[in-house]
């Protein structure tokens, strides 16, 4: 890996990480057509650098959602805690602390049943290209078919956003926007939606994207790694991801998703139609 691939791949993580178009599509794409450009072969299994580098920018990604939501998160954490002391769990950011818990158990057990097959399907770009398609069709519905954006999240719907949480462990399904097309489906509002796919984002990000991969690569194979490329990306990842999160937040809040499920719909398409040609699965 070097520093251009970091940054470019740095970049889509960032970005695609909180939009709804699949941060996991975007980078087995950028990676591969990178690949492809500069003739290298399409690996199977990705090497222990490439998940070095997968942790270091999934963690720029969960630095920027700490400094974005730094004062709902303390008070998250804060009510959740002060709650279990006083018994008193009426506070609806000690409801929002358990809500993420109750996401974070789901998606794990989901993940745990499915992430086997799911991570075979990274070596494949076509596939992934299809279930973007999927993302698309998830985004139009919601908007097509939600019911009133005037309800809380409750237990209920905070089932349903977990489970679509660990469904999006397939390459293809965007997290957040399974997540947030889950609750506005709901008839949750759509900002509210956003900023609890976020929230709720960070525990997984932590033991699925940072923890579980340590147990993959080979820590004698570290010294060969491109540690000023892997730097790079981190940094690319961060501020695009900050960004990302501050002007999709304000997006949400007057625009409806549709316009992303297009993007879906063409994105997925166009990388059929290359990999088809390609030769690629």
């Amino acid at each position: 890996m070097d520093a251009i691939q970091a940054g470019l791949v740095g970049f889509v993580q960032g970005l695609s990480e909180f939009l709804p178009i699949s941060s996991s599509a975007h980078i087995v794409f950028t990676s591969a057509i990178y690949k492809l450009a500069t003739g290298t072969v399409l690996p199977d299994v990705a090497s222990s650098e490439e998940i070095f580098f997968d942790i270091a920018v999934h963690l720029a990604t969960l630095i920027a959602v700490f400094i974005f939501f730094r004062k709902e998160i303390v008070d998250i954490v804060k009510a959740f805690f002060v709650g279990l002391k006083t018994k008193d769990f009426k506070n609806p950011d000690f409801k929002i602390s358990i809500y993420i818990i109750i996401t974070t158990f789901i998606t794990g057990v989901i993940g745990l049943l499915i992430k086997d097959f799911a991570d075979k399907l990274v070596a494949s770009p076509k596939i992934v290209s299809l279930l973007l398609l999927v993302t698309g069709c998830v985004l139009l519905a919601s908007e097509k078919l939600k019911k009133n954006n005037s309800l809380d999240l409750s237990l209920k719907s905070v089932i349903f956003i977990g489970i679509a949480q660990g469904l999006a462990v397939f390459p293809g399904l965007s997290r957040s926007g399974l997540t947030i097309a889950t609750a506005v489906f709901q008839g949750i509002e759509r900002a509210k939606a956003a900023r609890f796919s976020f929230l709720m984002s960070a525990p997984v990000i932590i033991l699925a994207s940072i923890v579980y991969p340590f147990l993959e690569f080979d820590m004698n194979q570290v010294a060969n790694f491109n540690f000023k490329a892997i730097v790079v990306g981190f940094i690319v990842a961060f501020v695009s991801g900050y960004l990302c999160i501050k002007y999709f937040m304000k997006f949400v809040e007057k625009y409806s998703l549709a316009g992303f499920s297009y993007y879906c719909f063409v994105a997925g398409i166009a990388m059929f139609a290359l990999f088809s040609l390609s030769g690629h699965l």
